[in-house]
């Protein structure tokens, strides 16, 4: 057997150096008479046929890996080698090769602050600072800082970007610094959009033609909701910031080989169902059929019949049910779409052209490519629905919604408040927001019909109800003021106020008067009700312990109903002017209706692409002064000021690199927690509290509190973020007695403090930290803080039943050793008393994907649990980031060396 791996290995590596050179390559006319070079899918097909029945996705890493493989390198040969032999089950690792990086500011500002930490290392050594340098074209789109503190009136927007400046003027003082330090990189400024909608709609170009070649637009993206663009058949996906920094200074992003997966879909959407309503089916189905690192492809004539609006908004959500990619194929629908975003005709027939001859157009049919699993779902079961209370996953019928509410606040009669009125179950926000939905014309043109006729009939909106509007294009804006929605949508409340994530990424900002006050008077549980794409507990507002996912309509719908208690299929939405009764099927808009009004969008969309007053990918920073005019350094390295609260030089670069990578001994646990815990209880995010270890450090260095903003602002200063992390109020450590909240027991004397005193004591004393949890660690957004301020906590090991991908990955670029154990019953009634000691035993000189790993918890110098396990290392590259003690050195190893 050990001879067959052998010979097999041999003959991979031989197949793939003879391809290596350019037996493979064609050349094809781009227009104005100049031709470029492409590796040629259709003509590697005539010599490996196999290749002819590869998943679409496949068929695109592997052309990215045949331009640009190093056939000197024998590691990379051996992968090739292997991507040529896929076949189902398939398992070892894959090179991901991509065109083009796509950052926010809440992960690219501090991942500009990572290059310039290295420019400065680099000088530090003797190197020229131009040595590290984005490889690839970034674009920074800056969609993650505007808080809605102003709404329900005209000013709204122009008043919260003017505060988002304010607040933000040293971290943009550093982004425009780096736009002019850093070669490859272009800048969105503030009000530009929410990044994926930016992406689908002014960045997205099908193929690219650069450095005499024409290959498939393709990215890797800082957000976990990067998935988006593949509702256009391009390839991309979500990664922490960490990988980014892999990808775009040169190096190919390792990862294991994923299952590749056929989501077939059947039947056809019924009468008022919406794009958001099957995107939450799907969820709830994939997640329930376990899709976490699997890349998915949609199939069958339910997904041929969609829409790319609604295919964006189903591919969106692939982190809700955690795959690592949900890619629809390129089509007609997809050169339609380019056409309408303005696009010219010649760049879309050369779309067409190439995808055509990669055999990349079109959706495959049934059984003509291979799959390691298929999976059904029928359009005809969709049903009118959100999702919550406190997961994306959590799909409910309308008549189940009062059933869902927290605790016993649904059955029980509810008491009013006075000062505002104010119930259990009352709805307080109510945010059209994010790109997932506002990036559908089709959703928002519906909500904007369903308000239309609310205003005719009389309705209100409560006034504790509050309304924002966040679209994630001012395109969505305009289109709704041309056809005259925007008036019905502002007559009750909707005025636009962002054009950012805002409430999506809990920049809520507060509530309307009185309201918090309330509802921590009284012990109220209030709901949110948003358009958006992640509904944990705390992410929307603190206050706000209900949250809810659904269409744009359904939003306004719930916020005439005011309650979350009301069973909005069977139950009056409100009162008319005239006293009567008006029902949510009153005033649903026909999806005739809908279309006639999505069509003229369409129409107006090719006639303004068509007079050039809006072309793809421009230099969007030009078009707004405010950010032109933010004083910033010059020159090629950041020069930090040692009595700024906002970048401080991070410590990322002083590791030592020639420790030698060991099994952990005699570890003291830190917390325990169960299952379900994500990022956003992880990673220090929204405001900082007055009374936290944060708040502390700033007060000692002068900062008064109405000036410590938020954990996104401060992401550069690691003395403000590892204070943050694992702070999530909501956070629950299953250590005896130690209750909720950030809080862990100290192995010096006992006493209950917070995590962060505790951590910091055990590094103190020499000792390493451990945490353990339940099944899905990791899960949400792709925050590498979650990574970063886990490390700095001196955490070696996270020991769980089952890690998200992102998160998983992120652990180990930060040199943390994550540790899957199986299910078991010995953890599930083990009472923790904080005097564990804890041993994580693996083999540290194997290359060997994940290996054995046995975890042993001693108290008081007696075993008292042994578990099994492996240590979750997926690829040789992650053993390479582990023993540098992280990604970061080792990127900054790499770029010295050349």
């Amino acid at each position: 057997m050990m001879r067959q791996a052998v010979e097999n290995q041999s003959r991979r590596q031989s197949e793939a150096r003879r391809i290596c050179g350019e037996p493979f390559v064609r050349h094809m006319a781009t227009g104005n008479d100049t031709v470029a070079r492409y590796v040629s899918l259709s003509a590697l097909e005539a010599d490996y046929p196999r290749v002819k029945r590869f998943p679409r996705s496949l068929r695109l890493l592997l052309e990215a890996a045949l331009r640009n493989i190093d056939a000197g390198d024998s590691a990379q040969v051996a992968e090739l080698g292997a991507m040529l032999d896929w076949q189902p089950g398939a398992s070892g690792s894959l090179p991901v090769w991509v065109g083009r990086i796509l950052l926010q500011d809440a992960s690219g500002i501090p991942l500009l602050h990572d290059l310039a930490a290295m420019r400065a290392a680099a000088v530090q050594r003797g190197h020229d600072a131009s040595r590290i340098a984005p490889c690839l074209p970034v674009d920074l789109v800056i969609d993650h800082s505007v808080v809605t503190d102003r709404y329900g009136d005209a000013t709204a927007a122009a008043d919260n970007l003017l505060l988002e400046y304010r607040r933000n003027q040293e971290r943009y003082a550093f982004a425009r610094w780096a736009g002019q330090a850093f070669p490859n990189l272009r800048i969105f400024p503030p009000g530009s959009g929410i990044v994926h909608q930016v992406n689908l709609e002014q960045l997205a170009t099908g193929v690219v033609v650069r450095d005499g070649w024409i290959f498939p637009d393709t990215l890797l993206g800082t957000d976990s909701h990067t998935t988006m663009i593949n509702g256009i058949g391009t390839l991309g996906w979500g990664v922490g910031a960490l990988e980014a920094e892999i990808a775009l200074l040169g190096e190919a992003l390792q990862i294991a080989v994923p299952k590749f997966v056929e989501v077939r879909l059947t039947g056809s959407r019924r009468p008022g169902i919406t794009a958001t309503d099957i995107a939450l089916h799907v969820t709830a189905h994939l997640r329930r059929h376990g899709m976490v690192g699997k890349i998915l492809e949609f199939a069958g004539e339910g997904a041929r019949a969609l829409t790319v609006p609604d295919r964006a908004t189903i591919a969106n959500m692939a982190p809700e049910y955690g795959a690592t990619m949900a890619f629809f194929p390129m089509d007609s629908e997809s050169l339609s779409y380019l056409r309408k975003r303005g696009h010219a005709e010649d760049h879309i027939e050369l779309v067409r052209r190439y995808a055509a001859e990669q055999g990349l157009f079109g959706f495959p049919d049934v059984e003509e490519a291979d799959y390691d699993e298929t999976v059904e779902i029928n359009l005809d079961h969709v049903a009118r629905s959100v999702a919550g209370p406190f997961r994306p996953q959590q799909l409910l019928m309308l008549s189940d919604v009062p059933r869902s509410f927290p605790g016993d606040a649904g059955p029980r009669p509810v008491q009013l408040v006075a000062k505002p009125a104010l119930s259990n179950g009352d709805v307080v926000i109510a945010a059209i927001t994010s790109c997932t939905n506002t990036a559908n014309p089709g959703g928002m043109i519906c909500a904007g019909l369903l308000a239309s006729e609310a205003v005719r009939r009389g309705l209100k909106v409560s006034p504790h109800v509050k309304t924002v509007l966040a679209p994630g294009s001012r395109d969505v804006t305009a289109y709704l003021a041309r056809l005259g929605l925007l008036d019905s949508l502002t007559a009750i409340g909707f005025y636009p106020a962002a054009y950012g994530c805002s409430v999506c990424v809990g920049n809520t900002g507060p509530l309307a008067p009185g309201v918090e006050e309330a509802i921590a008077a009284h012990s109220l549980t209030v709901s949110a009700v948003l358009s958006g794409n992640r509904n944990f507990e705390g992410r929307i507002h603190h206050a706000v312990k209900a949250n809810y996912l659904a269409s744009p309509a359904l939003v306004v719908a719930y916020a005439l109903a005011g309650s979350t208690l009301k069973d909005l299929d069977v139950e009056p939405i409100g009162t008319a002017g005239d006293g009567a009764s008006v029902y949510l099927r009153d005033i649903w808009p026909s999806d005739e209706s809908v279309a006639a009004f999505v069509s003229q969008v369409d129409g107006d969309a090719q006639g303004v692409a068509a007079k050039s007053e809006r072309r793809p990918g421009g230099d969007a920073a030009t078009e707004r002064p405010e950010w032109t005019a933010i004083a910033s350094q010059t020159g090629d390295c950041f020069q930090w000021d040692k009595h700024s609260g906002y970048f401080v030089r991070p410590p990322f670069f002083e590791t030592d690199t020639g420790a030698r990578l060991k099994s952990i001994e005699g570890a003291r646990i830190l917390a325990v927690f169960g299952d379900d815990i994500t990022t956003d209880h992880i990673s220090p995010v929204g405001e900082i509290a007055r009374h936290s270890d944060a708040a502390d450090y700033l007060r000692g260095v002068g900062v008064e509190v109405a000036d410590f903003s938020t954990f996104g602002a401060r992401r550069c200063n690691h003395h403000v973020m590892m204070r943050g992390t694992f702070a999530n109020p909501r956070i629950r450590n299953l250590i005896n007695a130690v209750g909720d909240g950030p809080m862990s027991r100290s192995a010096r004397d006992g006493g209950v403090k917070s995590l962060f005193k505790v951590a910091m004591e055990n590094v103190s004393d020499g000792v390493t930290n451990i945490v353990f949890a339940g099944e899905r660690y990791g899960s949400g957004s792709a925050r590498d803080w979650a990574a970063r301020g886990t490390a700095l906590l001196g955490i070696s090991a996270v020991v769980a039943r089952s890690f998200e991908r992102i998160h998983r990955s992120n652990l180990v670029l930060m040199g943390v050793l994550p540790v899957q154990i199986s299910d078991g019953s010995d953890l599930d009634s083990f009472l923790w008393t904080g005097e564990e000691r804890i041993d994580v035993t693996f083999d540290p000189s194997l290359d060997e994907i994940m290996p054995k790993a046995c975890v042993v918890v001693r108290r008081a110098g007696n075993i008292v649990i042994k578990l099994d396990g492996c240590a979750k290392i997926e690829t040789a590259a992650e053993w390479r980031y582990l023993r540098a003690q992280g990604v970061l050195p080792h990127v900054l190893g790499r770029a010295l060396s050349g």
